[in-house]
């Protein structure tokens, strides 16, 4: 596995590795969700790729960057050992060099759940994807299912851009009490652990009254949201129900929708997602 810093090292070691190339990007304080996405592109490509940058262009004023975890030698193992050939670890300064002014923004998608509640975050998310396209140039990209709104805003750049990349989408992978994985459960006390599923406890049980009738969009969130305010250690942000291609919330029977939250669980914001139907 070959790990480059510098934008003309990343291009350099890029052209030696056969086609079609699998990009995984990520932020870095890897498990086994990204190693999962890691595992989808081995099967798919001739060659695996990945970035490691916890990207401040998508963290806002108020947010955890400088505490943001990090271990690079332990992530750079772990993708050895799931297989990539190439590994960039670019600064901020080499992401965003003095005098850098050009952003991209996604419009609609991008303005509701997650960009009501983080103005700017997917500015952020959508300029570094677009860089990681163009600097690595390859055919096929792997993100998480768990991010479903950044999922949707990147699908829908890379075909407003013309990027020729097919975007992948996994499945959300869980721990055994149901639980997202996300780097961020590392900031959880043992406490606040064991009240975070309280998340996919309340998009299942929503999930399993719309399979057995209860189709009302608003039902369905009431339903969500009583159960996150019974967890004394969980503050919803918001829960939704909404179109899956859109976006915006629906109201009444809803014969497929995507399911969402945010919830700060003690001091720590979570999200998760499920999709309903055919969406």
């Amino acid at each position: 596995m070959k790990v480059v810093t510098t934008l003309d090292d990343l291009r350099h070691a890029r052209a030696a590795l056969a086609g079609p190339m699998g990009l995984v990007p990520t932020m870095g304080y890897l498990h086994e969700g990204h190693i999962s996405l890691v595992r989808r592109a081995r099967t798919e490509c001739a060659s695996v790729a990945a970035s490691i940058f916890v990207n401040p262009a998508q963290f806002g004023p108020s947010e955890d960057l400088a505490a943001y975890p990090r271990d690079l030698a332990r992530d750079l193992a772990l993708l050895e050992e799931a297989g990539v050939d190439l590994v960039w670890t670019p600064t901020a300064e080499i992401v965003y060099p003095a005098g850098f002014q050009t952003w991209v923004t996604v419009e609609e998608m991008a303005r509701p759940l997650e960009g009501a509640h983080r103005p700017g975050h997917f500015r952020g998310v959508a300029t570094v994807v677009a860089k990681l396209f163009n600097a690595f140039q390859p055919q096929r990209a792997y993100f998480g299912q768990k991010d479903a709104q950044q999922a949707a805003v990147i699908r829908q750049m890379t075909r407003d851009l013309d990027f020729p990349v097919e975007v992948v989408i996994c499945p959300t992978v869980r721990e055994q009490d149901g639980l997202a994985m996300s780097s961020r459960n590392a900031y959880l006390s043992q406490e606040q652990r064991a009240a975070a599923p309280v998340l996919f406890r309340a998009l299942s049980a929503a999930a399993m009254a719309w399979a057995a009738g209860q189709r009302d969009a608003e039902d369905l969130r009431q339903l969500m949201a009583g159960i996150i305010d019974a967890e004394p250690l969980a503050r919803r942000q918001y829960v939704s129900v909404a179109d899956p291609v859109t976006l915006q919330e629906l109201e009444g029977p809803v014969a497929g929708a995507l399911l969402s939250m945010a919830v700060i669980v003690g001091t720590t914001r979570l999200i998760d997602n499920l999709v309903l139907g055919e969406a």
